[in-house]
């Protein structure tokens, strides 16, 4: 993914590129994933659905099921959503708990040893019945254990359940240059840049950024631009700062583009690889439909060309 990325940004001329590729705007998104909003009620429920897929699948005869308790626990959790109903709701929360654990520990019993196979499952699904509300690493999907809970300081969703993508792009044409996938909450200044490097040959001058990419000491060879209050800087560097600044806003339009038109809104990938394939291929097929428009004339040519001069056939007689 990562080559054809490449080839594509090739297509708007190495030369171009490499003299845009001076100055670049760099901003991160959250990918979600394709999970449902997690709540205690729901992983508890799909863990216990697992143990008993797993006993299914091993023919293991199980003490007790619980069948008839949690579907009655399921309902009171619910529709248990009024103040009068906390404490019973808390009760059934703690008692389809108590149930999940049962449930565990006759299953590992009967697998003793336990497998190969089975082993990173069942370490998932361990973690999720012991984690707290504070724990850090947490687990948010059981089939996605690598889902991290990201807050981006949005008023209309607090909370996205995904991954980091960061994305650098160029003021003059609008080339996506860089594009990749961040794991846990780490700096990816460094990355990004590097990344933009390799895939254009070209060496950047400015960077601008926000305010997140904040590091101690900068990068090194790279002026980094954000919007803070620099107490010696004259009246004319302040403003063109700050011009500079409101240039990288663009980036936010061309983020919503990759989300609403190259299917990055939720991420239908499985694990930590399709994050990153996502990515690339979004930011691949926004700089495709660029170059097209970008070389509209010329391919609408060809494809006159094309149709004026192929052979015409004789129609073909459907009954012979």
């Amino acid at each position: 993914m990562k080559k054809i990325f490449k080839q594509i940004i090739d297509l708007f001329g190495r030369e171009k590129v490499q003299k845009e590729v001076k100055e670049v705007r760099v901003d991160t998104t959250v990918q979600e994933k394709n999970i449902t909003f997690p709540t205690d009620r729901k992983l508890t429920k799909k863990v216990i659905d697992h143990w008993m897929g797993i006993a299914r699948k091993e023919g293991i005869t199980l003490k007790r099921t619980y069948t008839f308790e949690i579907r009655k626990l399921k309902q009171q959790l619910q529709f248990a959503r009024k103040l009068k109903d906390l404490r019973k709701h808390i009760k059934a929360e703690k008692k389809l708990h108590g149930l999940a654990f049962k449930l565990y520990r006759d299953v590992v019993n009967h697998l003793n040893p336990i497998p190969m196979s089975y082993k990173e499952e069942l370490d998932v699904l361990y973690r999720v019945l012991t984690q707290q509300r504070n724990d850090k690493n947490k687990i948010y999907s059981i089939h996605e254990p690598e889902v991290l809970c990201i807050s981006k300081g949005k008023e209309h969703k607090q909370y996205e359940f995904g991954n980091r993508s960061s994305f650098a792009y160029t003021r003059g044409s609008g080339i996506i240059v860089g594009a990749m996938t961040i794991e846990g909450n780490a700096y990816d200044g460094h990355t990004q840049l590097e990344q933009v490097k390799e895939l254009t040959g070209g060496r950047i001058k400015n960077a601008i950024v926000d305010k997140g990419y904040q590091i101690k000491g900068g990068i090194r060879g790279v002026d980094i631009v954000m919007p803070k209050n620099l107490k010696r800087e004259s009246y004319y560097l302040k403003k063109k700062r700050e011009e500079r600044c409101r240039s990288r806003a663009g980036i936010e339009g061309l983020i919503s583009h990759l989300k609403h038109d190259h299917r990055m809104l939720r991420n239908y990938l499985s694990g930590a690889a399709g994050d990153q394939i996502n990515t690339l291929l979004a930011a691949t097929a926004y700089n495709m439909k660029k170059w097209m428009w970008l070389k509209r004339d010329e391919i609408f040519s060809l494809i006159l060309r094309w149709i004026f001069q192929a052979p015409v056939l004789a129609p073909v007689n459907p009954l012979r």
